[in-house]
């Protein structure tokens, strides 16, 4: 069988080689560029995890900033109330006081019409009682010829109105 003598001689000269390329991918790959990729693959999630670290960090600082802010806008909020309800109660208490000077010189006219109505009526009524007491002479001067004098007739009109 001359191929298996030939494989043979061929059999430690393809060991040799095969250990020598094996050596060589080991030193190259395995002690050279392995430990690069190691590191680099290090490197990668140290780097995630400090950034994981920092948008926790950030994160919590915001939430923090966010309570902070919502504490203040209540707080604004509360001043703001308060100052509004403080201009509505000046506004109201000033109104108050407009209204209750209107309502005086109201009523400060009201009492001056009352008055000059009142007045108005005295005339009108006086004026009324002496037309009324010079048709009173005149009608019984007319009717029964009889002259009745200014007082009396006066006195019988005013009995009259005060019926009525």
């Amino acid at each position: 069988m001359p191929q298996i003598a030939q494989v043979a001689e061929t059999y430690s000269s393809q060991i040799f080689w095969l250990l020598v390329f094996f050596g060589l991918v080991f030193f190259v790959v395995g002690r050279g560029m392995v430990p690069r990729v190691m590191a680099t693959v290090g490197d990668r999630d140290k780097q995630i995890a400090d950034d994981l670290a920092a948008a926790q960090a950030a994160r919590d600082r915001a939430d923090e900033e966010e309570e902070a802010w919502r504490i203040r806008e209540n707080e604004n909020r509360d001043k703001a109330q308060a100052l509004v309800a403080a201009a509505k109660a000046d506004a109201a208490a000033k109104s108050e006081k407009k209204i209750a000077a209107a309502q005086k010189r109201l009523d400060t006219k009201l009492a001056e019409a009352e008055t000059r109505i009142a007045a108005s009526r005295e005339s009108a009524l006086a004026e009324i009682e002496g037309v009324a007491a010079e048709a009173a002479q005149d009608i019984t001067m007319r009717l029964a010829g009889v002259k009745v004098t200014k007082p009396t007739a006066t006195k019988a009109v005013k009995e009259a109105m005060a019926h009525v």
